[in-house]
Formats: C-alpha cells, sequence, structure tokens
C-alpha cells in the first residue's frame, strides 16, 4: 500500500497523457519534463476525459503505477497550469472526486455480514 503524506512531494502532469503508456514511459516522461523518477517522489497523470488518474511512485527498490478509473463521474478538478500549488490533502480530494458516495447520495453500500 501507498500512503500520501504531506512530506511527499507531488508533481503533477498538467497536460493528459495517452493511458496506453505503462511503467517505463511514464519513467522516461517523468525525466524529460518533470523531474527525477528516482527521489521518492509522487507522480500524478490523468486522461483525456478525465475519468481516470495514474499514479507513479519510487519507493526505492521499484516503482509502483497505480491507475484509479472513477466507476462514475469524472475528475471536476485538475490543475491548469504548472504555477499552481499541490499538496498531500488537494491530492487526496482530487482522488476521492469520483467516489459515489460523494457524487450520488442514493449509492447503497453492500450490507455487512452479522
Amino acid at each position: 500500500m501507498i500512503q500520501i503524506t504531506p512530506q511527499h512531494h507531488l508533481h503533477l502532469r498538467v497536460e493528459p497523457i495517452d493511458f496506453r503508456r505503462g511503467m517505463d514511459a511514464l519513467v522516461g516522461l517523468c525525466r524529460q519534463s518533470i523531474g527525477s523518477p528516482y527521489d521518492g517522489a509522487v507522480f500524478a497523470f490523468r486522461n483525456k476525459s478525465g475519468i481516470a488518474v495514474k499514479l507513479l511512485v519510487y519507493d526505492g527498490t521499484g516503482f509502483w503505477l497505480c491507475t484509479k478509473r472513477f466507476s462514475q463521474g469524472k475528475l471536476a478538478y485538475w490543475p491548469k497550469s504548472s504555477d499552481e500549488r499541490i499538496c498531500a490533502t488537494t491530492m487526496a480530494i482530487i482522488l476521492n472526486q469520483g467516489r459515489p458516495a460523494i457524487m450520488h447520495p442514493s449509492w447503497r453500500e453492500l450490507p455487512s455480514s452479522a
């Protein structure tokens, strides 16, 4: 499990990317335009339609590539320029935008087994 803390540096790619890109292509993209992918920072990418987010993180032994595709809805917010500051709290809000419980109050939870 990856835990994003306030101590993490977060780098967001403002422009959408082609989500067919894999880990190696994203590492190369980080090297070219964002920064060193080996410093433990979290790199976030979004797709063009705004229904998915990818996170790339190096944990000291290898890379984690996590993808979240919203089951309903799409991103309501993503920074428009690299000048906008982003913190761990803002990233958590971005990643939770697609939660059906937030978007649709009538979303039903599965009954817990007693």
